[in-house]
């Protein structure tokens, strides 16, 4: 027992100049290898930045270049261990492939965040609606998109619920078409509805000239001649338009002696 002790104790400071330098040099490994992949990486978004790249194509390539070189420092610095990395990256290998079946989603997600910047269907900053939900474009990163919502909420999707479902880019096309439903009382002057209704959409400069306002009735409801109004705007105005047409036919009916119908209910009592 103690001549195992002995033998112990006199291999010992061997052991640890082999190992612990072995040790010590595989941290250095790692942590200057991730410091200079961080620093590879953002050195790569700044020059597709600075070559006006789109933000989206930007950012993701960003990251896989990232965890590209991290993957590279991972074995080097097993590799500094002794440990050797072709052996190691083959059972890396068999084990990604098996827990790629159990991470099916996460895979998913990822390969339809490859299409999103491949077919670029939307960019950083546009307005879409959008695995369910509508907002601007924050971010598209590796597993999720990220929109913000008009009132102000940070909404994180899948990517694969984002490309598994319909895309709907308002921010695409320069101008948009405004369409309005506006109905009258049979007993009010159509011929004179549709003046009011022109003069407000001649009197605001946001709604474009070409193509020309249509104004035209669409339907004899119930209760109601309706009208359909229909303008095209520049993408940016199309709410402010909407709004304020909206509040305009309302306040020039009412100085025109126009009725709105609104539903009511008429009850006849027998005495």
């Amino acid at each position: 027992m103690d001549l195992n002790v002995d033998k112990i104790m006199e291999t010992a400071p061997e052991l640890i100049m082999t190992y612990g330098l072995k040790f010590v040099m595989a941290i250095v490994v790692f942590l200057v290898g991730k410091w200079l992949a961080k620093l590879l990486s953002s050195a790569l978004g700044r020059g597709l930045a600075a070559k006006n790249i789109d933000p989206t194509v930007a950012h993701f390539t960003k990251n896989i270049a990232y965890y590209a070189l991290f993957a590279m420092v991972v074995v080097a610095a097993l590799g500094q261990l002794g440990i050797q990395t072709a052996s190691f990256v083959a059972i890396v290998g068999a084990a990604g492939l098996a827990v790629g079946f159990a991470l099916q989603g996460s895979l998913a997600n990822f390969a339809a965040g490859v299409l999103l910047i491949l077919f670029r269907p939307f960019k950083v900053g546009d307005y879409v609606e959008a695995g369910g939900t509508a907002g601007v474009v924050k971010e598209v990163s590796i597993f999720s998109t990220i929109l913000t919502t008009p009132d102000n909420k940070v909404v994180i999707i899948a990517n694969n619920a984002v490309m598994s479902n319909n895309i709907t880019n308002y921010s695409t096309m320069p101008t948009r078409r405004v369409d309005l439903k506006v109905g009258i009382s049979y007993g009010s002057d159509i011929k004179l509805a549709k003046q009011v209704m022109q003069d407000i959409a001649d009197a605001d400069s946001r709604i474009l000239k070409d193509p020309a306002v249509q104004i035209a009735v669409s339907e004899l409801a119930d209760s109601s001649v309706n009208f359909v109004f229909r303008s095209w705007v520049n993408s940016a105005d199309y709410w402010g338009v909407f709004f304020d047409f909206t509040e305009q036919v309302k306040l020039k009916f009412d100085e025109k002696g126009i009725e709105i119908p609104f539903p009511q209910m008429d009850v006849h009592l027998d005495k």
